[in-house]
């Protein structure tokens, strides 16, 4: 029987250290009634470990599996009934609009049946600026979408989406330049 490499076992022991704190304060700021904005923003700023401004926003009930490795830029609109999987980073850039019950999937599993236990493959989410991002839309890990783009409701969205378009579907695809 082989040892466990004493470096990845110390990188799962705070990886759950890190789940269960997230857990912990999801669950308190989504117990927070909408009508307390100023508390959700605390809330929401405990949770990722960084202020956010004035101007953001977000509805309860939120979800994150880490949350320490999202970033938020200003006047930043979460719906309701989003989940965040923030282990390969997320980063949201001013102006955003994110609909209710969006995924943001930044981490996943090696597809190789071999791996697939073994570990977990990190890759960043990047949304520019003045982005709007429709219901129930998906992004998968290592997606880029581009200033000014509009993500359809519904879509999955699997590679990056350019600046100044709208991209729907299941593979999303861009349908328009706006």
């Amino acid at each position: 029987m082989t040892q466990a490499n004493p470096a990845r076992s110390a990188e799962g022991r705070q990886m759950f250290e890190n789940l269960k704190r997230a857990v912990r304060l999801s669950a308190r700021l989504s117990d927070i009634g909408f009508d307390d904005l100023e508390g959700l923003r605390t809330a929401f700023s405990e949770l990722i470990g960084r202020p956010v401004g004035e101007r953001f926003m977000i509805i309860p009930p939120f979800s994150t599996d880490c949350g320490l490795n999202i970033s938020v830029g200003s006047n930043v609109f979460i719906n309701q009934g989003c989940h965040f999987m923030d282990l390969g980073g997320i980063s949201i850039g001013d102006d955003v609009m994110i609909g209710p019950k969006v995924n943001l999937v930044s981490a996943g599993h090696p597809t190789d049946p071999t791996q697939r236990r073994n570990g977990i493959v990190k890759k960043p989410i990047s949304i520019g600026n003045n982005v709007w991002i429709g219901a129930a839309a998906t992004i998968l890990p290592g997606v880029t979408i581009g200033d000014n783009a509009v993500v359809a409701a519904g879509a999955v969205v699997s590679r990056d989406v350019p600046a100044d378009t709208i991209a729907a579907g299941v593979p999303a695809r861009v349908l328009k330049r706006l």
